[in-house]
Order: C-alpha cells, then structure tokens, then sequence
C-alpha cells in the first residue's frame, strides 16, 4: 500500500512540514529564474500529501509556491523529489495543474497546465496558453516554453504577439530575453517561423521568417514577403518594416526585383510609407 502523509489545516505551509521531516528538499533549487539559496513556500487550503512511495509531495486547493519575486499558483502542485549521494533530497520536478499563474514583477503567464524541470530549468506551460507582460501579450495554441539557462521563450502553435493595435503571427514565436539596467529579464528580440503575418492598422505583411527588434520597433522579413494596403499589393524578397513609424522598406533580388500592383482608381495606399523598386 502506498505510503501517504496527509496534513489537512487550511493554508498549510509546506515549509513547515519539511522541516518537521527533517528532508532538505528545497534547498539548492529554484522557481524560474530565482536563485535556489532562497527559500521555496507553498501554501494550499486542502492541505499538503507526502506519497513517500512516488516520492512527491501534493498540494491542493489554491496551490501556490512562492519564491523571491516568483510565484507559481494552481489548483495543485506536485513537487517530485529524489535522494542525492549524500543522503538530501532535492526537488527535480514541480508540476502545476488547474488555472495556472506564473507571476514575476514584469510578467504574468497562463495555462492549463505546466511542468518544470528544475534542474534543466526548463518550464512548459500547455492549455490556453498566453504570457503578458507590461507593453506586450503573446499567445499560443500548443504550448508556451520557458528556457531559462538560455533566456528564451517559444510560442508554438498559431502564436501571436500583440502590442498595441500591432500583431505578429508565426507557427512559432521564440522570445529572446535580457537584463535591463534594474536586472529585470525584458524581451529584447522575438524570432518567427513560418506563416508570418504581420497586421498594422494600415498594411498586412506576409512572409516565411522574420526578426523583430523590440527596443527599435523594427520587423526584418525574408522569404516571399508580400505587403498589402488596401486593393494594392508589392512582393518582394526581403523587408523592413518600422512598426513605431508606419514606414515599410522591400527589396527584391537578382531580376526579380520588386513588384507592386496597384489598381486603377484607388488611392496608393503607400503615400511615402515606402521605399520600393530597390534591387540589391
């Protein structure tokens, strides 16, 4: 039969009963992008379970585990443990079940479900996935992955990247992320993949990759990028399009050059938004 310890008051604190048990199981680990000498807490209303058979500890009811500036929230939290050569036992694997918040001072991200793996640092967020933060909100059908050893993102499935009145749209997204002068992880790069499609209020840019700079507003777009306004249409090979501005750039290459249709009758649409006809 398994062994199960059950403690049932309501917000129990699973420090507490770590320490009761004398495991040192949070100790040298750490919630997404926190230093495992803090210490992790996690409270629930229905209480914490010790399966010590599955070597896992279960928190239900309002789960939440917080740590530093960090806080993972969820219906239950699982953290899975395991013995070290030196008798410890060290937290590997926290998963989060049911209306999952993940909460830092500069982002907020949801799902249904999500599985860290502490020692890879590597968080995957699935069901209704979406990541705000202060200026931008990325979504995604599939999955939302957090690498944190390598301070990236990715979006995939039908992601979509929104600021403003402004939307990237790619099969996949990856979010590449840096310090900023206070030390908080900001996105400095978005990198798509495949089915781009960039909407503005005054164009719809279409290609197979592209390279968003978020400090400079600037998309750069290559492969078969098409830039509609309107009834007019240019194609081209390779683009820069300003989304701070309105200002879009297209280029052609080898004879191909650039190609812009425009119908009869209607306005440009382009109104000195563009420098076309450039070969390179």
């Amino acid at each position: 039969m398994m062994s199960v310890f059950h403690i049932v008051p309501a917000m129990v604190s699973i420090a507490t009963l770590l320490s009761f048990l004398g495991l040192a199981v949070a100790q040298g680990i750490g919630l997404p992008g926190q230093s495992g000498d803090k210490p992790i807490e996690i409270n629930a209303e229905q209480g914490i379970e010790w399966q010590q058979k599955n070597r896992a500890y279960i928190a239900r009811g309002n789960a939440r585990a917080a740590q530093g500036d960090v806080a993972v929230l969820a219906d239950t939290l699982t953290a899975y443990y395991r013995e070290t050569e030196n008798g410890r036992s060290d937290i590997w694997r926290i998963d989060a079940v049911g209306r999952v918040r993940i909460v830092t001072p500069t982002q907020r991200a949801y799902g249904d479900k999500a599985v860290y793996d502490v020692a890879k640092g590597i968080l995957i967020l699935t069901g209704g996935t979406r990541l705000e933060t202060e200026t931008d909100r990325i979504t995604a059908r599939d999955s939302l992955e957090y690498w944190e050893k390598r301070n990236l993102a990715v979006a995939r499935g039908n992601a979509i990247a929104t600021r403003g009145e402004n939307r990237l749209r790619a099969d996949v997204l990856t979010a590449h992320f840096a310090k900023d002068g206070r030390g908080q992880s900001r996105v400095r790069q978005v990198h798509a993949f495949n089915n781009i499609v960039i909407t503005t209020p005054e164009e719809i840019v279409r290609s197979t990759r592209g390279i968003y700079d978020v400090e400079t507003g600037i998309a750069t777009l290559t492969g078969s990028v098409k830039i509609t306004r309107g009834n007019n249409h240019l194609n081209g090979e390779h683009a820069e399009v300003n989304l701070s501005t309105g200002v879009s750039r297209l280029f052609g290459r080898g004879r191909g050059g650039v190609q812009g249709i425009f119908m009869p009758g209607k306005k440009n649409g382009l109104g000195g938004q563009s420098d076309t006809g450039e070969k390179q």
